[in-house]
C-alpha cells in the first residue's frame, strides 16, 4: 500500500468570453478541464469519473496565463491558445485523437474521416471521441466538420461552433 501520496490539487475558476463563461480546471499550468459553464454537468461528471480523490479549490482566481492567452484569443490572436499545456484524463484513443485535434492550426478546418485516416481509425470512432473532449477551444474540436463542409455536433453549441469559425476566418462557404 502507498503512504504519503499526495492527492492531486486541482483549482476550479472561470473566465467570461463573448460566447459565455468558461469553467477552467486546472492542476497547476496544466488544464484539465474547460467548458462552458452552462455545462456544469459535463464539468461535475468529468470530475467524479477522472478526479474522485482530488482536492478542489473551487472559485480561485484564473491564472495570469490563462487569462492572457483566453483575452488573446478572444481579442483576434487565434494562436494564442497553442502554447497552454494541457492534461486530459480519458483513454488512450481519446488522448490520441484530442492530440490529433490540436495539430489542426488556428484558422483551418478539417473533417472527421481526415482525422480517422491519421491515426487508423474509423470517423466514427473519431466521432465519438471528439465529443468526449473535456477540453474545449484549446483541444480545438470546433475545427473538425463534417466531409461536405456542413457544420456538425458541438457540445457547446452549433451557434458557438459558427461564431469561433468565424472568429477564426474559416466561416465562409461553410454553411
Amino acid at each position: 500500500m502507498l503512504t504519503n501520496v499526495t492527492p492531486v490539487q486541482l483549482s476550479i475558476s472561470t473566465i467570461e468570453t463573448p460566447i459565455g463563461g468558461l469553467t477552467i480546471v486546472s492542476e497547476q499550468d496544466h488544464i484539465i478541464i474547460c467548458e462552458f459553464t452552462d455545462h456544469k454537468d459535463r464539468v461535475s461528471r468529468q470530475l467524479r469519473r477522472h478526479y474522485k480523490e482530488a482536492s478542489i479549490t473551487h472559485t480561485t482566481p484564473i491564472s495570469d496565463v490563462f487569462k492572457e492567452s483566453f483575452q488573446a484569443y478572444f481579442e483576434g490572436k487565434i494562436t494564442a491558445l497553442d502554447t497552454l499545456q494541457t492534461k486530459p484524463a480519458g483513454t488512450q484513443f481519446q488522448k490520441q485523437v484530442w492530440s490529433e485535434l490540436r495539430e489542426i492550426p488556428a484558422g483551418a478546418t478539417t473533417h472527421y474521416g481526415a482525422l480517422a485516416q491519421n491515426i487508423g481509425t474509423s470517423a466514427r470512432a473519431v466521432g465519438g471521441a471528439n465529443g468526449r473532449n473535456p477540453i474545449a477551444l484549446i483541444h480545438p474540436c470546433h475545427r473538425v466538420i463534417g466531409a461536405d463542409g456542413s457544420l456538425t455536433g458541438y457540445a457547446g453549441g452549433l451557434e458557438r461552433k459558427e461564431w469561433l469559425l468565424q472568429h477564426e476566418g474559416q466561416a465562409d462557404g461553410l454553411f
